[in-house]
């Protein structure tokens, strides 16, 4: 397809969930706008449309960003997860898993927002990126080393998201058996063979 501009129009392509789309959109529409009005893909909520509650969030190149916030047209080409992409019924991602587990939703109107931010969260603290929560001892030595992340650290990096039913206890709870498993697999491959695991 040979891309199309129009003073108002232009032709772009957004791999999404590994599916590369092609789609003409007014250089007005937002990301969120063209995934749910062009690609059906409806998981990401518009919630205040002001990049303040967090309903729309998605991953931008691996990132997590406000999808209302961004303007379709200057991503052409970029890779885009919704939560459509984390898992589905057959196999969820683990944090959808937990958050099911640990009944973390009442409405579910910002669950996947939620659940969107969390896994981008999850990858920003294994990649060892320090909070407002991270203590100044642990900034000192930072090492590159996977964050550790307790109650204070999931709630800073997760105050982006709003949860106007109030389930924060069991979203917060739900990360941290996410987190801890993921804590454990990383011993685990860091273990001699044979080795125990610490608990």
């Amino acid at each position: 397809m040979i891309p199309q501009r129009t003073a108002t129009s232009s032709t772009l392509t957004l791999h999404v969930n590994d599916t590369a789309h092609a789609v003409t959109v007014d250089h007005r529409a937002t990301l969120l706008d063209v995934l749910r009005e062009h690609l059906d893909l409806t998981g990401s909520k518009k919630g205040c449309d002001h990049g303040q509650c967090g309903a729309c969030t998605v991953l931008l190149e691996g990132r997590r960003a406000n999808s209302c916030l961004l303007l379709a047209v200057a991503h052409d080409g970029a890779h885009v997860t919704t939560v459509e992409g984390l898992g589905d019924e057959e196999r969820p991602h683990p944090l959808q898993q937990a958050f099911h587990e640990r009944d973390a939703f009442q409405c579910g109107y910002c669950t996947p927002g939620q659940i969107v931010s969390g896994v981008g969260m999850l990858c920003e603290a294994a990649e060892g990126h320090p909070s407002h929560a991270t203590p100044a001892e642990a900034l000192g030595h930072s090492t590159g080393a996977p964050a550790r992340l307790n109650r204070d650290e999931i709630r800073e990096r997760m105050s982006g998201n709003i949860c106007r039913c109030g389930a924060y206890p069991h979203i917060v709870e739900a990360l941290e058996d996410v987190a801890e498993d993921g804590s454990q697999a990383q011993r685990a491959q860091r273990a001699p063979r044979g080795s125990e695991v610490p608990a």
